[in-house]
């Protein structure tokens, strides 16, 4: 068995990234406190670059060439984006997690 070093091998990798992102915007559109953020996105395209973003916070030998979370989320402090929404979000992550069963500990 090969020895497992980064999170990203340990939950799985790319095939765990590529379910984590479908669970997570499923629970995030179906939240009527935060979906309205994502009206006007292209949600192929978010999917795709929250997929690279994750793998490379997970520790995916890849680089990450996106914008930083700042920066990407500016323009949605315009329109009243909070600390409460940034909650919810995280609410969503962390039960996706769990949904895939990874283990608390890497949570």
């Amino acid at each position: 068995m090969q020895n497992e070093s980064t999170l990203f091998e340990k939950i799985g990798g790319m095939p765990a990234v590529d379910a984590a992102v479908e669970i997570f915007y499923t629970k995030v559109l179906a939240d009527d406190r935060i979906s309205h953020f994502f009206r006007w996105t292209h949600m192929k395209s978010q999917h795709g670059k929250q997929k690279a973003f994750l793998a490379y916070a997970f520790g995916a030998p890849l680089k990450y060439s996106g914008k930083s979370m700042s920066d990407a989320h500016k323009h949605l402090l315009a329109i009243g984006l909070s600390e409460v929404h940034f909650d919810a979000v995280m609410h969503h992550l962390l039960s996706t997690l769990r949904d895939l069963e990874v283990a608390e500990a890497l949570i």
